[in-house]
């Protein structure tokens, strides 16, 4: 999904390679300023609950990203097909060079709606996981801008994904 949705001009793609996933195009920071790259919904939701958080290998060459994840919530898991909804996002930092693993510890993780920080806390649902996204994006954290964006062209490549405790 690109910035293409909000009238933007970014352009990239996702795509299984022998390393891992790799996401690469050319980011415009006018209208939109990201990309990313998720997964399917998954109508059966994947319980990860006894697990402290999630885990990637990543090469990034600097750059910080965002983590998101979906959770399945009986309305909202029907409307997903059609509306936005509210992602839980993390802060994932690269190195400059080669690769970098990263936990990302659920409790990291900070409800946002369209990149803004919610009003109130609702759950984090790890027992009900449905979606996961990859985002490089002009905007940072919640309501906060991105100090390490560039404009230009991009090569992001997620090696691995894993969960830890």
């Amino acid at each position: 999904m690109n910035d293409t949705i909000m009238g933007g001009m970014s352009d990239a793609s996702c795509s299984s390679t022998p390393d891992g996933l790799l996401v690469k195009g050319c980011l415009v920071e006018e209208n939109g300023g990201f990309v990313s790259c998720r997964s399917r919904i998954l109508f059966k939701p994947i319980d990860l609950s006894m697990y402290e958080g999630i885990q990637i290998e990543i090469d990034a060459e600097g750059q910080t990203l965002k983590f998101a994840v979906n959770c399945n919530d009986s309305f909202l898991h029907a409307s997903s097909l059609f509306f936005d909804r509210i992602r839980w996002v993390a802060e994932v930092k690269t190195k400059k060079s080669g690769t970098t693993r990263i936990n990302i510890p659920f409790h990291n993780f900070q409800p946002t709606f369209r990149s803004e920080p919610l009003s109130y806390n609702p759950k984090f649902r790890t027992d009900a996981i449905n979606q996961l996204q990859l985002l490089y994006s002009k905007f940072g954290m919640p309501g906060k801008q991105n100090n390490t964006f560039m404009p230009g062209p991009f090569r992001i490549l997620l090696r691995s994904l894993n969960v830890y405790n």
